[in-house]
C-alpha cells in the first residue's frame, strides 16, 4: 500500500493531478473495517474527485477466524457503505509449502462463504497474490482458484518477488482466468522500491499479457519509492504511457 502517512483527503488530491481512474482503499488504515461512516465519506469524496473506488483493500485473512481484527461480514458492509464492487482479501496466514489439508481446507470453505455473502451484495472478492499465502505460487494458486470455483471469486497479479520475467509471465498465463486486477511497482533483489520508469522494459512484457484479454481490469500503482508525492506523479505518467502503448 502507498501513502499511509497521507489523509484520504491528500490521496484523493493526489491521484486525481495525476490523471488517474481509481484508487483502491485500504482497510487498515483510511477506511478500517466497521467504521460506515468513514467509509461512506471517503467513497463519496472519490467519486466527487471523478474517480472510481476500484476495491476494498481488506486485511481479511481467509480461513483464519479469530485471528482477523472483524468479521468477514463486517469488512462487507464497510465495502457496501463505500460502494465499492470487490474486496481484496488474502488466503490464509501459511504459505503453500507450510499449509497442510486442514489449512486448505479451512481456506476452500470460507472463500465459497464469503463468495457467496459478496454475490448477494453485489460485490466480488479476490485474492491478493502475495508471499505466505496460498497464493505464492502460481500452481497454489491455480489449485485454490479449481477448487473454490466461484465465479464471484478472483485473484490479483503482481511480479512474484526473487522470480524472473519468465516465470512471472507463465504466472500471468496460468490465473488469468481468474485474473481481477494488477498491482504495479518496480523493485530489485532486495526489495527496495525504485523508480517505475527503470521498470519499463519489464512491464512492458507483463502488460502485453495483462492487456490482452476480453476483460477490463485496473493496473494500480503500489509501493512509490520513499512515499514521495513527486515520484508517485512520475510513476503515473510513465504508466499511463506504457497502457497507452499497449492498447494502441
Amino acid at each position: 500500500m502507498t501513502f499511509r502517512k497521507f489523509s484520504a483527503e491528500k490521496i484523493v488530491e493526489l491521484a486525481a493531478k495525476a490523471g488517474l481512474e481509481g484508487i483502491e482503499w485500504g482497510g487498515d488504515v483510511h477506511v478500517p473495517p466497521g467504521n460506515f461512516i468513514r467509509a461512506a465519506e471517503v467513497g463519496k469524496m472519490t467519486r466527487e474527485a471523478g474517480l472510481e473506488v476500484v476495491s476494498y483493500g481488506s486485511y481479511y485473512r481467509v480461513g483464519c477466524g479469530d485471528e482477523n481484527e472483524a468479521a468477514f461480514e463486517t469488512v462487507l458492509e464497510t465495502a457496501v457503505q463505500m460502494k465499492a464492487p470487490a474486496i481484496r482479501v488474502w488466503a490464509g496466514n501459511r504459505g503453500s509449502d507450510e499449509a497442510d489439508e486442514e489449512d486448505w481446507e479451512r481456506v476452500v470453505i470460507d472463500s465459497k462463504r464469503m463468495a457467496s455473502l459478496a454475490e448477494m451484495k453485489g460485490l466480488s472478492v479476490n485474492y491478493e497474490y502475495h508471499g505466505g499465502t496460498l497464493t505464492d505460487t502460481k500452481e497454489s494458486a491455480l489449485r485454490l482458484m479449481k477448487e473454490v470455483n466461484h465465479h464471484r471469486l478472483g485473484i490479483y497479479w503482481q511480479p512474484a518477488v526473487g522470480q524472473d520475467i519468465r516465470s512471472r509471465l507463465a504466472s500471468i498465463q496460468d490465473i488469468r482466468r481468474w485474473l481481477a486486477h494488477v498491482h504495479v511497482f518496480h523493485w530489485d533483489q532486495k526489495q527496495n522500491r525504485l523508480p517505475l520508469v527503470e521498470g519499463v522494459a519489464e512491464w512492458e512484457h507483463y502488460l502485453s499479457l495483462l492487456m490482452d484479454t476480453k476483460f477490463d481490469r485496473y493496473v494500480m500503482l503500489e509501493f512509490v519509492k520513499e512515499d514521495n508525492p513527486e515520484q508517485f506523479l512520475q510513476d503515473a505518467k510513465v504508466l499511463k504511457e506504457l497502457v497507452q502503448e499497449q492498447t494502441r
